[in-house]
C-alpha cells in the first residue's frame, strides 16, 4: 500500500452521508497475486447499510432539486478527480483485484468515461409535448428521478461496475448506496474520497463494505426507502435478489451471467481473429461478464485458426499485475482456480484435446496458464458454463445455420462475437443472434455511449448511452386542462 502516492485514496471504512464510518469488526483484503495481506477494513452489516439508504433518502430531495447543469457539474469535478489520480487508482485496483497494470489503468479510464457521459447527459433529460386530443388541454410528459438507487457490484470490475451506475444515478437526480464485492472494496471507497472531494454533497453517494452479504443485501433490496436496486452478477445471486426486490415492486435492473460464442467464418481475416480472441478471452484473466467462452470456427479454417491461435497465445506474459510485462494475472481465489480446473477436466475425461497450457503457472498457485484446448462438443460443462478464466474451448461447425444454432443454445443472451468480412452474412448472422450485444470484427465492445446488456437469463436493462438514464427515472404525464 506504500505504493500509492496519494495515501487519502486508501480507505478503511464505509462512507455514509459524507463521512468515514469504522466498526470494531474488520476483514482482510488480500492480494491475489501472493495472498498477502494489503490492509483490514471495517465490516459493515445490515445497521449501516439502513443508515446509508436513510441518508440517501434524506438527502434525495435536495438533491434532485438542484439544476441539472449543477448536477453536471459537479460530475465533471468527480471524472476530472479520477483522471488526475489514475495512476493510484489503478495500482490500488490491481493490489487487490489483480489484473496488469495496464488493463487498471483501461479500467479507471473506461469508468470515468462512464461519469463523463453522464454528466453530459444530466442536461438532456427531455420530456415530450404531445398533440392534445381537445383544444383545451396540452399533454406535457416528464422524466423525474426514481429516488434512492442501491447496487451491489462485482470484484472483476472493482471500479467501473459502481462508476457507470452511480454516474447515470446521480445524474438523474436520483441518490446512491452501494454495497462492492468484500475482495475489492479499496476501490469502491477510494471513488467515494473523490466524490467528495468533487463536492457531492452527503448522503449523495454512499458506500457500504462488509463481508454479511445477505443482511447488508437483505436491506439494500427489501428496505421501503430503495426505488431500484442494480446488480452485477451471477444469475444465481441475481434471480434470488430480484424475489426479494419484488417483495417491494421496486424498479431492477440486471446484468448477469453470460456464454459468449465467439464464431469464426471461413471468410473471416484470421489474423484479426486472432487478435479479437485474444482481447475479448484473455483479457483481465477471462474473468469478465463479456468474456469469449464458446469458440466456433467453421471446420475449413479451423486447422489455420488454430495453428495462429497457438503461437499467439504461446507469447502472452504471466505475472503478477505490478510487473511490466505482465498480460494475464491471477485469478481472484483459489475457489476460481480449482472452478477452472475441474471444467477442464471434466472436458478432457470426455474426449477434449489440450494443446497448451493446462495448470497452474509458475508466477503463483493463482495464476493459470493461458490453456488452448480443442474438440469441445456443445454438451460438454465447459461450454455451458461461464469458464471464467484463461481458456479457450474450440469447437467446429460447417454451416452458417449450425454455427448460429450453436451459438443460441444457451439460456442466456449477454455478448456474442462473430468475424467476416461478407456483408451480407454480417447483418443476417447479428440478426438472428439472440443476444444484447453483438461485436462483428470486434473483440472488444463496451463504451459509454453504447447500452450495454443482456436478454434472457443474462438480465434486463441498459447501462450507459442515452438510455443509460432510463431505468434512473419515472414518467410523469401532465394534463392541463382549461386552456
Amino acid at each position: 500500500m506504500q505504493q500509492i502516492a496519494y495515501p487519502a485514496l486508501i480507505r478503511q471504512g464505509s462512507f455514509i452521508n459524507g463521512a468515514w464510518q469504522h466498526t470494531e469488526t474488520t476483514f482482510n483484503v488480500v492480494n491475489p497475486a501472493n495472498q498477502k495481506l494489503l490492509i483490514r477494513v471495517a465490516a459493515a452489516g445490515a445497521a449501516e447499510a439502513e443508515e446509508a439508504v436513510l441518508a440517501a433518502a434524506s438527502a434525495f430531495s435536495g438533491w434532485a432539486a438542484r439544476p441539472a447543469a449543477e448536477r453536471a457539474d459537479l460530475l465533471q469535478r468527480w471524472y476530472q478527480l479520477v483522471i488526475q489520480h489514475q495512476g493510484d487508482l489503478a495500482r490500488l485496483l490491481t493490489l487487490e483485484q489483480g489484473k496488469p497494470l495496464t488493463e487498471a489503468k483501461g479500467e479507471i479510464a473506461y469508468g470515468a468515461s462512464y461519469i463523463q457521459w453522464f454528466a453530459e447527459e444530466a442536461k438532456r433529460l427531455y420530456g415530450d409535448t404531445i398533440p392534445a386530443p381537445s383544444a383545451d388541454k396540452r399533454v406535457i410528459v416528464q422524466r423525474q428521478p426514481v429516488g434512492v438507487v442501491t447496487a451491489i457490484t462485482p470484484w472483476n470490475f472493482p471500479n467501473a461496475m459502481i462508476a457507470r451506475k452511480a454516474a447515470a444515478a446521480l445524474a438523474a437526480g436520483c441518490t446512491f448506496v452501494v454495497k462492492p464485492a468484500h475482495q475489492t472494496p479499496l476501490s469502491a471507497l477510494a471513488l467515494a474520497e473523490l466524490a467528495h472531494q468533487a463536492g457531492i454533497p452527503s448522503g449523495v453517494f454512499n458506500v457500504v463494505v462488509g463481508t454479511d452479504a445477505k443482511a447488508i443485501g437483505d436491506v439494500l433490496t427489501r428496505h421501503p426507502k430503495v426505488a431500484k436496486f442494480s446488480f452485477t452478477g451471477s444469475t444465481a445471486v441475481g434471480k434470488q435478489l430480484i424475489k426479494q426486490c419484488a417483495e417491494g415492486v421496486k424498479r431492477v435492473t440486471m446484468e448477469l451471467g453470460g456464454n459468449a460464442p465467439f464464431i469464426v467464418f471461413d471468410d473471416a481475416d484470421l489474423d484479426a481473429a486472432v487478435q479479437g480472441l485474444l482481447a475479448s478471452k484473455f483479457r483481465n484473466a477471462g474473468q469478465t461478464c463479456v468474456c469469449a467462452n464458446r469458440i466456433l470456427v467453421q471446420r475449413r479454417v479451423a486447422q489455420a485458426f488454430t495453428d495462429k491461435l497457438a503461437i499467439a497465445i504461446t507469447q502472452l506474459k504471466v505475472g503478477d499485475g505490478l510487473t511490466g510485462n505482465s498480460q494475464i494475472g491471477p485469478l481472484i481465489d483459489s475457489n476460481a482456480v480449482e472452478k477452472v480446473a475441474q471444467l477442464q477436466q471434466q472436458a478432457l475425461s470426455s474426449g477434449a484435446t489440450l494443446l497448451l497450457g493446462g495448470k497452474t503457472d509458475e508466477a503463483g498457485s493463482q495464476f493459470y496458464q493461458p490453456t488452448l484446448l480443442t474438440d469441445i462438443r456443445p454438451d460438454m460443462e465447459i461450454a455451458r458454463q461461464e469458464i471464467f478464466g484463461p481458456v479457450v474451448a474450440l469447437q467446429t461447425f460447417d454451416s452458417e445455420q449450425q454455427a448460429i444454432a450453436l451459438a443460441n443454445d444457451t439460456e442466456y443472451g449477454l455478448a456474442a462475437y462473430f468475424y467476416s468480412r461478407d456483408i451480407g452474412r454480417g447483418f443476417r448472422v447479428a440478426q438472428a443472434l439472440q443476444f444484447g450485444m453483438v461485436g462483428i470484427n470486434d473483440g472488444i465492445i463496451s463504451n459509454a455511449a453504447a447500452p450495454f446488456g443482456g436478454v434472457k437469463q443474462s438480465g434486463y436493462g441498459r447501462e450507459g448511452s442515452h438510455y443509460g438514464l432510463d431505468d434512473y427515472t419515472d414518467l410523469k404525464y401532465l394534463c392541463l386542462g382549461g386552456l
